[in-house]
C-alpha cells in the first residue's frame, strides 16, 4: 500500500517510502504453517461423527483465531505503518483502525542517528532516532530497512531543504 500523494504539498516529493523492515513478519509465515499443521493434527486425532462435531469445530475456531491475531493482525499493522521522507518533512504514520501521525519540517530537524545490533546489521535494519526542536524532542523509528542508507538521505534532504529556504529563513 503506497503513501498517499494527495496530503504532499503542491511542490513537496516522496523521497522515501519504508515499511518496517520485514524481519517483523518472519514470526509470522512461520506461525501459520505450525498452527494449520496442529489443528490438522488434532482434527485427525477426534474421532469423526455427530458427537464430536462441536470438538472439531472449536478446534478450527480456535486455529482460526490464532491465525488472524498472530499473522493477519500483525500483517496489516506492518501495511499501515509508513516512515516517510519527503522534500520537506518526515512524516510517520501508524494504525489500523485508528491512526497516529507525526511531522516533522526538515528545518526542525537537528540530529539524525541511528542503532543497530549485530543481527540488524545482518539483516541491514535499525532503529532510526530523529531530533528536532520543539516540545516533542524526537522520535524514534524501530526496525527501519537499510538504516544507514536512511539516516545519510534524511541529512542531504536537510540540508537540501535548509539551502532552499536560504539562511535567514530556517
Amino acid at each position: 500500500m503506497a503513501f498517499p500523494e494527495r496530503i504532499l504539498a503542491e511542490d513537496e516529493h516522496i523521497v522515501l517510502d519504508l515499511h518496517p523492515h520485514w524481519k517483523q513478519l518472519l514470526l509470522l509465515s512461520v506461525l501459520l504453517p505450525v498452527v494449520v499443521g496442529v489443528a490438522s493434527y488434532l482434527l485427525f486425532l477426534v474421532p469423526s461423527g455427530s458427537v464430536r462435531a462441536p470438538l472439531r469445530w472449536t478446534i478450527v475456531a480456535i486455529a482460526v483465531l490464532i491465525v488472524l491475531r498472530f499473522t493477519v493482525w500483525p500483517w496489516i499493522t506492518w501495511q499501515t505503518t509508513h516512515y516517510v521522507l519527503t522534500t520537506r518533512r518526515v512524516v510517520i504514520r501508524r494504525g489500523v483502525l485508528g491512526r497516529t501521525g507525526r511531522d516533522i519540517p526538515l528545518t526542525r530537524v537537528n540530529d539524525v542517528s541511528f542503532h543497530h545490533s549485530l543481527f540488524e546489521r545482518m539483516l541491514r535494519c535499525g532503529t532510526l532516532t530523529i531530533e528536532s526542536a520543539g516540545e516533542h524532542g524526537q522520535v524514534v523509528l524501530p526496525e527501519v530497512p537499510t538504516v544507514e542508507l536512511v539516516q545519510r538521505e534524511v541529512y542531504r534532504c536537510v540540508e537540501e531543504e535548509s539551502r532552499r529556504l536560504g539562511p535567514d529563513r530556517v
